[in-house]
């Protein structure tokens, strides 16, 4: 290897290097702060001394609530990304494979849906789901998180079901199957990549919702994990607790981490795959 090869390779190794350690200081701070004492929270220091997990244990204090924010993040995040992969996968399917008229014109409006802000929607569905009783139910989250969900998911799918040539399911309709089938015994297992990295990130979306969440609920049984932490009370009306929210954010975010930790590959399979995998 030539000397300038060697610059290049350590050039690209340091690049890495710097992009991986500003994508993962603010997780770094977070977690250090959650081990520091409230009287050393604005303690500039890189390491928590002494260490201390108090910010663990009020966060589960029963009078938070934590413990049920989370199962209520999880019941809206895994509703949410079942009831948008099982659309998605159909509707992704079906503009693959026929051809119409604007059918460009009906992607760019699907994406595009999901380009409004959040904060444009809220006060209509409010008044909406007050009216058919909705506020602190499930649904008055969920419905919601699928308008940007479900865009998302029909445009990944989209591209990747567009990889797959047509000879996959004329071959099985050869062999007896009808279309129907071609599409659930072939399509779909060869599709099972690209089906999982969307429902990874479909899954994080809803996962960290927090305005829809915040404005549909205003009982403590019913909220998710998000704005649970942002009404974490400290010891006095006037304290801000710092300290437990940083731990709670990171018991939030480390569900996630290992999430994405433990099925990279298939991750990376969906995001690379074709038809000829």
């Amino acid at each position: 290897m030539t000397i300038s090869a060697k610059w290049r390779t350590w050039l690209l190794y340091a690049g890495v290097a710097a992009v991986v350690a500003y994508c993962l200081a603010p997780f770094y701070w977070m977690l250090v702060s959650s081990l520091r004492r409230t009287s050393d929270i604005f303690d500039t220091s890189l390491f928590p001394s002494p260490v201390t997990f108090a910010n663990y244990r009020s966060v589960f204090d029963p009078s938070q609530g934590f413990g049920r924010a989370l199962l209520n993040s999880l019941i809206v995040a895994g509703i949410t990304t079942a009831l948008a992969l099982l659309l998605a996968t159909f509707t992704a399917y079906t503009m693959a494979r026929l051809d119409f008229r604007f059918k460009r014109l009906v992607l760019t409006l699907i994406i595009a849906t999901s380009m409004f802000p959040v904060v444009s929607i809220v006060v209509p569905l409010l008044k909406l789901f007050t009216d058919i009783g909705w506020i602190n139910t499930y649904q008055a989250m969920i419905v919601p998180s699928m308008s940007f969900a479900l865009p998302l998911a029909v445009w990944n799918l989209t591209t990747f079901f567009r990889q797959m040539p047509e000879e996959l399911e004329q071959a099985a309709m050869v062999d007896g199957c009808t279309r129907g089938q071609a599409f659930r015994k072939v399509i779909v297992p060869l599709a099972v990549p690209g089906i999982f990295t969307t429902a990874i990130i479909t899954f994080i979306a809803a996962w960290n919702e927090f305005l829809i969440a915040l404005s549909m609920t205003n009982k403590p049984s019913i909220q998710t994990a998000p704005v649970a932490i942002s009404k974490f009370t400290g010891a006095t009306t006037y304290e801000n607790p710092f300290g437990s929210q940083m731990a709670a954010g990171v018991l939030v975010t480390i569900p996630l981490v290992v999430m994405v930790l433990v099925f990279q590959r298939r991750i990376v399979a969906g995001l690379t795959a074709g038809a000829a995998k």
